[in-house]
C-alpha cells in the first residue's frame, strides 16, 4: 500500500509539476538573511506571497538557499513523507496505541491522501515538522528534561503552536509551561540579535496584519472567520466574526480545563486554535491524523473512518471558487465549503459528555461501602463510555 501510494504521488507531482509555492517563499526567506535585504519587503511566486513568520523561521530557512531548487523539492517531499510517518507514530503513542509496522505503512499509505496533509506536501508546508514538533515533547514521559521546550520553538516558527502553552497551565502543567515560554523567549532573543530591524518590523507591524496572509473569506480558509465571511457574503466579517471567536475561545479552553485525559485536552487546544485563528488554511488542520488515532483508541472505529472520509473528501474544492465566487455560496453548499471548522465545533457536545462523566466520579469517589464504590464506578464508567 505504502508503495503504490508513494508512486501515485510520485507521478502526480511530475505531471502537474507542482510549484511548491511555499518552499519558494521558505527559500526566498532564508536568501533574505544571508544577502541582508528586507525580509518583508518581498514577494515571490506568481501568487505575490509574502514572508509571515517570525524571523527565527527565516533564519531556520538559511540552509534552502544551499541547493538547487529540484533538489530542495524533493527534500521538501521526501521529508514531508517521513515527518508523516513519524506523525502517525506519535499519534499512535498518544493514544495508547500499539504500532507495528504493518500499521505504520498501511496508515502513512492512506493519510497521505487526507486533504491536509496532501496540500501540506503539495504546497512544500512545515506543518507535519511542527505537529511532530510538538507531539513528540508532549508524548515524552513526565519529568523528562526540557520538557516544553520543543512547544516554545515550535511557537517561535509559526506562532499558533503558543496555543499548546496556554494548554499546559490550564492542565496544571505549571513547570513545562515555563520551559516551554522559555523556549519561544529565546526564539524572539535570537531573531532580534541576529535581525533587529526585521523582529522590530515583525513584532510592532507584521503580526497584526491579517490580510498579509491571505483574503479570509475564500474556501481555503477552514477557521470560524472564514466559515462567518462566506455565510453572511461579507468580506470583512468584522463583529459577527469577532464574537463567535471569543465565544469559542473561551468554551474551546474550558473545555480543554476539564477534559478527561491527556489526549483529548491536547486535541481540543489544537481544533480551539485552528478555529479561532483569523486564517487556518485547509493544510493547517494535519491535527486530523492524531485525531483518528485517539478515535480507535477510543472504540470509535466507525466515527474515525467518518472523520477520515470527511477530510479526504476534498468538498470545498469542488464548489465554485474562482475569483470572488467563495462570497456567493448559495446557503445549501456552505456546508461543504467549511467542513473542517463544523466539525470542529461539532466536536464539543460529545467531549461535553465525557467532561460530565468525570464530574460523577467525584460525586461517588467516597461511597458507604467498597460494594456501592464498585457498583457506582462501575456505573458511572458505562455511562461516560
Amino acid at each position: 500500500m505504502l508503495a503504490v501510494s508513494l508512486t501515485a504521488l510520485a507521478g502526480l507531482c511530475v505531471v502537474q509539476h507542482v510549484p511548491m509555492a511555499d518552499t519558494l517563499v521558505y527559500r526566498a526567506e532564508g536568501a533574505a538573511v544571508a544577502n541582508g535585504s528586507d525580509l518583508y519587503g518581498f514577494t515571490v511566486t506568481e501568487w505575490e506571497l509574502p514572508a509571515t513568520y517570525p524571523p527565527f523561521a527565516a533564519i531556520l530557512f538559511v540552509p534552502t538557499t544551499w541547493l538547487p531548487l529540484g533538489a530542495l523539492k524533493t527534500v521538501f517531499l521526501v521529508g514531508n513523507v517521513a515527518l508523516l510517518a513519524l506523525l502517525v507514530r506519535l499519534s499512535c503513542k498518544l493514544a495508547g496505541l500499539p504500532v507495528r509496522a504493518p500499521f505504520l505503512c498501511a496508515a502513512t499509505a492512506l493519510a497521505l491522501w487526507l486533504e491536509p496533509v496532501f496540500q501540506t506536501v503539495l504546497f512544500g508546508q512545515i506543518n507535519l515538522a511542527l505537529a511532530c514538533l510538538v507531539l513528540w515533547d508532549l508524548t515524552r514521559p513526565p519529568g523528562a528534561v526540557g520538557k516544553g521546550f520543543a512547544v516554545g520553538v515550535a511557537a517561535g516558527i509559526k506562532l499558533t503552536p503558543a496555543v499548546f502553552v496556554v494548554y499546559l497551565l490550564l492542565r496544571g502543567r505549571v513547570r513545562e509551561a515555563a520551559v516551554a515560554f522559555a523556549g519561544f523567549a529565546g526564539t524572539v532573543l535570537l531573531g532580534a540579535l541576529v535581525l533587529p530591524a526585521a523582529s522590530v518590523d515583525f513584532w510592532t507591524r507584521r503580526i497584526f496584519e491579517t490580510g498579509r496572509v491571505g483574503k479570509v473569506w475564500i474556501v481555503d480558509n477552514q477557521s470560524l472567520q472564514g466559515l462567518v465571511a462566506r455565510l453572511l457574503h461579507d468580506a470583512e466579517p468584522g463583529a459577527a466574526w469577532a464574537v463567535p471567536a471569543a465565544v469559542a475561545a473561551v468554551v474551546g479552553l474550558w473545555l480543554v480545563r476539564r477534559a478527561p485525559d491527556e489526549p483529548r485536552a491536547l486535541l481540543l487546544a489544537a481544533f480551539t486554535a485552528l478555529l479561532v485563528s483569523p486564517i487556518s488554511w485547509s493544510h493547517h488542520w494535519v491535527w486530523c491524523v492524531p485525531l483518528s488515532a485517539v478515535l480507535i483508541a477510543a472504540g470509535r472505529p466507525r466515527v474515525a473512518a467518518a472523520v477520515a472520509v470527511l477530510f479526504a473528501a476534498r468538498t470545498f474544492w469542488l464548489l465554485p471558487h474562482e475569483g470572488d465566487l467563495d462570497l456567493h455560496l448559495p446557503w445549501w453548499q456552505q456546508a461543504l465549503a467549511s467542513p473542517y471548522a463544523l466539525l470542529a465545533l461539532a466536536a464539543w457536545p460529545v467531549l461535553r459528555v465525557s467532561v460530565l462523566g468525570q464530574q460523577d466520579v467525584r460525586v461517588v469517589e467516597h461511597p458507604k461501602d467498597d460494594k456501592e464504590q464498585t457498583t457506582s464506578r462501575h456505573h458511572v464508567l458505562s455511562h461516560d463510555l
